[in-house]
């Protein structure tokens, strides 16, 4: 029994060193294995560094031509968010400026605009936002908002006849409201989705790189099978499993730490996660992304078939998550679906600790799920392997 014992574990760290190599000499799955944990997330992370638009453009539309008009765009101007880049004579010409991407957004401010603020009634100011670009939608409307409740509020102070700074501040606002962003003080689009991002990456890169490390055992090998048929160490199921998830389980548990720690910190993103939290985390996660990843690799007949497989499901996945579209909103079926998803806890439970400083008995479901989606996908990877067997058995009596 020890004999057999050994014979395993020495078959398990061939079969591990052979993949090894195998990785670093495709330039394919070392792409996606090294290089894409690594450069994609300070893409994504630079391009939305900012966080939030500073200095939007638009165009104002002034047909009131009063003081309060002049001093509402004014206003607007003065707020960093925006840039009163043009004024135009109407809204046809206006339009065209948005037609054209020169600005965002258009303020038209009617003719009647002072006339009705004296008269005691309510004046309009129509806002037209770009919903093309949500945070350029965001800093139009939002600062029209504020800087409309500010002039209302210099007007009832005038309006009210008040002895002193008290009554006046009263007056602006009556009933005092304090805003307080909770998990995203910035209100920034980088903090909210990009650590959901990075977790997928985690997974899409896992499943890309063993598909297409499929792929290519599959266009080597005689028959078209995973197997080498004339290997005597890839003679067991469990043992080709073993050794192949320790290869892609060593280049996963670095790019996990990179892009769970390193990321995150380079470009400040929210961080509460304690470490031995984290890694708690991380490692169901990462494990069943691996098996997750080897089950779906039977489905890959050549290289690039892994490419058009999960690329195309990396933005709906993003959406199963409840992060970038909310969970309750979503149907039940695909809920279901979102099961079948390592991404899907893993998305969660990431966001919950890291950036909204959940402790680990509050992530406990997820990391259930997480344990269970592992044992599950590691039974279908070895029955994969199994199926192998079978045929090359198949192919060898013929």
């Amino acid at each position: 029994m020890f004999e057999r014992l050994k014979q395993h574990i020495t078959d398990v760290l061939y079969i591990w060193r052979h993949e090894m190599i195998r990785v670093f000499k495709d330039e394919g799955v070392l792409m996606f294995l090294v290089v894409v944990p690594l450069g994609y997330p300070l893409l994504y992370s630079w391009i939305y560094n900012n966080e939030t638009l500073h200095e939007t453009p638009v165009v104002v539309v002034d047909q009131s031509h009063s003081a309060l008009s002049r001093q509402f765009i004014h206003d607007c101007d003065a707020s960093p968010d925006l840039d009163v880049k043009f004024y135009a004579e109407d809204l046809d010409e206006a339009r065209s400026l948005v037609s054209r991407q020169l600005v965002r957004g258009i303020y038209l401010i009617p003719s009647d605009f002072a006339e009705r603020i004296s008269r005691g009634e309510q004046g309009t100011v129509s806002v037209y936002c770009d919903m093309s670009l949500m945070l350029a939608y965001k800093a139009v409307y939002q600062t029209a908002m504020v800087e409309a409740s500010r002039l209302g509020a210099g007007i009832n102070i005038k309006r009210a006849g008040n002895f002193t700074k008290r009554e006046d501040a009263i007056t602006a606002q009556p009933l005092a409201v304090d805003d307080v962003a909770m998990f995203n003080p910035s209100g920034g689009y980088g903090s909210c989705v990009l650590p959901a991002v990075l977790m997928l990456i985690l997974q899409q890169a896992l499943a890309l790189g063993i598909g297409m490390a499929a792929g290519t055992a599959r266009e080597r090998h005689r028959n078209g099978q995973l197997i080498p048929d004339d290997d005597p160490h890839y003679r067991g199921a469990y043992r080709i499993v073993w050794g192949k998830a320790l290869c892609y389980g060593m280049l996963g548990a670095v790019a996990a730490a990179y892009l769970s720690m390193a990321v995150p910190r380079m470009f400040s993103f929210p961080q509460l996660a304690s470490g031995w939290t984290l890694l708690l985390m991380l490692l169901p996660y990462t494990i069943a992304s691996i098996f997750f990843g080897m089950t779906v690799s039977c489905l890959v007949r050549y290289r690039e078939n892994v490419m058009l497989l999960m690329v195309f499901v990396s933005v709906p996945l993003l959406f199963l998550t409840g992060v970038s579209w909310p969970q309750s909103s979503i149907p039940g079926y695909w809920q279901g679906i979102s099961w079948l998803f390592p991404s899907t806890f893993g998305v969660r439970a990431f966001i919950r600790i890291n950036s909204m400083g959940a402790s680990f008995s509050q992530i406990l479901p997820e990391i259930r799920i997480l344990w269970i989606q592992a044992a599950a996908y590691l039974g279908l990877a070895c029955l994969v392997y199994r199926h192998q067997f079978r045929l090359m058995r198949k192919y060898a009596n013929n």
